[in-house]
């Protein structure tokens, strides 16, 4: 009976266990005749090691097509731990290819991982240490391909560009701005290893191809740009400013068509550069009191609401205005006496700007200086711009109108006392500024997208704006701006001496020089404003150190835009000890009796009768009273 029930049990076991069994046989099955690609496939993607191809990130470019940030092949190294027979040995000899340190290779070498990427130390090495790597031919070391950010003109719109880290991701400027766009898919190299990491010749490496980021393209100008930084760097040098910001700007549309920020640092390099100088480009993100250029702001708010002729109303200047107990004076001892307010302008006359808001009123010089867009962002599409500092309504009585007025008791950006100087000249429209022209598929060149110009809104009509082109150019040719005055082209502008204030208080002898100036005031096509920060070796006014930089960048710039000269500019009014300019003319052939002409002096050289040569040669501008040598000849010359 006992035997009989043990019998009984032991089938049962083993009819339970031929079950099992039968489905582990029927599951083996399965598997193998059904689902061999899957499994196939899911093994193989354990025995591949992944080693990673850079894609190609998108380049930027100036609007005529000058490249100033790109992607440069290079190579990096990655190792396969488990290839790797003598990682003492190994770690020895990279470490003096790489100039690394051995001990950290040894602990990335020694890693329990399929692959590890030696970075730094290994990233976009360059072609010697290539080379090196290439002859020694180690075992479980690999070279793999890579992209170098590479900017070719150096420290050329530093700020504006920004830089990428080791990973070639966009950590500043508009490389971080347009991450999403100018990022490269990457692509890899599958190599299958088995167990013991030994290549496994039986299957086929995979390549997965690494793809393109989008070019994008600025409204930057590479000549404009290039004069402006020319022209920068002269002024660094001759004035050693602690700090200098250019900005040009089309004032029909908003695009930006040149930026400097002084100092500024190499992309290629920016490891070795303060972060102070790195993250602050000066033009959208220093904020500072304008001083008299925003004069130009107020002068045009009171036009717009007419409060007064421009060349028949008069003001008379005493030297100072009392506003609420506080004394404002003029920067004139004495004050400029009976002036019309055009006058009033030119001469930049404090007490003149204080009878001015008194006309205006608190109430509505606010809403002009909001409707300019002070106090807010301009909504450039570059990154960190500031807002500027302003009154809130509530707090602003008679006496901070009145410093507002002359430029004091705000502080704005240069990008917003730019924009806000185009609309005065551009028939009253405020524009968005924008540094961005549009997007570019590297490979087939196809325009992806073409940024248009956005205007915000109309601040003055287009008849106040004509007064206040006519204004500007007065003021270079009869007040502050004469020094960017130039012959044959009409120029408009504003000059602004603003005493520096830390924490409330003016510091003493430290004052920022500048110059808001637009060009040809018929027409305006540019405007160019300049700001230096405490510069040294010169008198401290913007009109004798920051003007003179702007003409000299006018005079470059505008005949490249194609501007032809002009024969009804206002006159330059003429202050001792400026003389009148002399246009030298020819005097070759003629006789030495009929060698005259107003305002010349001559100097004679040789013993004949008859011009051989002079110098200067004819059609050179001097000053009047200026010299002219005359060589002589006893035949006639032929």
């Amino acid at each position: 009976m006992l035997r009989g029930k043990v019998k009984k049990r032991i089938r049962c076991i083993f009819l339970c266990a031929m079950m099992v069994f039968a489905c582990i046989l029927s599951k083996l099955g399965y598997e193998q005749i059904f689902r061999h690609d899957a499994i196939m496939e899911r093994a193989f993607r354990l025995w591949q090691r992944d080693f990673a191809i850079a894609g190609t990130r998108g380049s930027i470019l100036t609007s005529d097509g000058v490249v100033l940030a790109q992607d440069m092949p290079a190579s990096s190294v990655v190792v396969v731990p488990s290839q790797i027979e003598n990682p003492l040995e190994t770690a020895e000899k990279l470490a003096e290819i790489l100039n690394a340190e051995e001990d950290d290779l040894y602990e990335k070498i020694t890693k329990k991982v399929s692959t590890q990427k030696l970075q730094p130390e290994g990233r976009q090495i360059n072609d010697q240490q290539r080379a090196a790597i290439e002859a020694l031919d180690m075992e479980g070391v690999y070279l793999v391909s890579d992209s170098q950010r590479y900017y070719p003109k150096g420290n050329y719109l530093g700020q504006v560009l920004g830089f990428t880290g080791i990973d070639n991701q966009g950590l500043a400027g508009l490389e971080l701005q347009y991450e999403d766009v100018l990022k490269a898919q990457n692509g890899s190299l599958k190599i299958p290893f088995d167990a013991k990491g030994q290549n496994v010749t039986l299957y086929e490496e995979e390549y997965e191809a690494s793809g393109n980021g989008i070019n994008v393209i600025l409204t930057i100008d590479s000549h404009i740009q290039d004069v402006m930084e020319r022209e920068m760097t002269n002024l660094m040098e001759r004035y050693e400013p602690k700090q200098a910001l250019a900005i040009a700007l089309n004032p029909n549309t908003g695009e930006i068509l040149g930026m400097v920020s002084k100092p500024d640092f190499d992309p290629n390099d920016y490891q070795a550069y303060d972060q102070d100088i790195i993250n602050r480009n000066l033009p959208i993100w220093m904020s500072y009191e304008p001083g008299s250029t925003f004069k130009s702001v107020t002068f045009a708010s009171a036009l717009e609401l007419d409060l007064f002729d421009m060349f028949e109303d008069t003001y008379y200047d005493k030297g100072y205005e009392m506003v609420e107990g506080a004394r404002i004076k003029s920067w004139r001892a004495g004050g400029h006496g009976l002036q019309t307010f055009l006058q009033v302008l030119e001469n930049s006359s404090n007490p003149g700007f204080v009878e001015i808001s008194r006309r205006m009123g608190v109430d509505r010089l606010y809403e002009y200086v909001t409707l300019f867009g002070f106090g807010e962002k301009t909504g450039i599409d570059l990154p960190g711009e500031s807002t500027g500092i302003f009154f809130d309504k509530e707090a602003m009585g008679e006496l901070e109108a009145a410093t507002v007025a002359f430029g004091q008791g705000i502080a704005v950006t240069p990008i917003q006392l730019v924009c806000a100087f185009s609309a005065i000249v551009n028939g009253g429209t405020l524009y968005t500024p924008y540094i961005t022209k549009g997007f570019v598929d590297p490979v087939s060149g196809d325009t992806l997208l073409d940024v248009q110009p956005s205007a915000k809104r109309r601040v003055i009509r287009e008849e106040t704006s004509e007064k206040m082109r006519y204004a500007l150019e007065s003021v270079v040719a009869n007040g502050g701006g004469k020094n960017a005055y130039i012959e044959g082209y009409r120029i408009g502008g504003k000059t602004g001496t603003a005493q520096k204030a830390v924490n409330g208080v003016y510091l003493e002898n430290e004052y920022i020089l500048s110059f808001l100036s637009a060009a040809p005031m018929e027409d305006p096509q540019i405007v160019i404003y300049v700001a230096a920060d405490a510069p040294q070796n010169d008198v401290q006014y913007g009109g004798t150190v920051v003007a003179p930089v702007v003409k000299a960048m006018y005079e470059d710039i505008l005949p490249y835009l194609g501007i032809e000269p002009c024969d009804d500019q206002i006159p330059k009014k003429l202050v001792w000890p400026e003389t009148e300019a002399v246009i030298v003319e020819d005097f070759v052939g003629k006789k030495k009796s009929e060698v005259q002409q107003e305002g010349v002096i001559f100097e004679f050289i040789g013993d004949g009768d008859v011009v051989c040569d002079q110098l200067p040669q004819a059609g050179v501008t001097l000053n009047d009273q200026g010299r002219v040598w005359v060589y002589l000849e006893k035949d006639s010359f032929k």
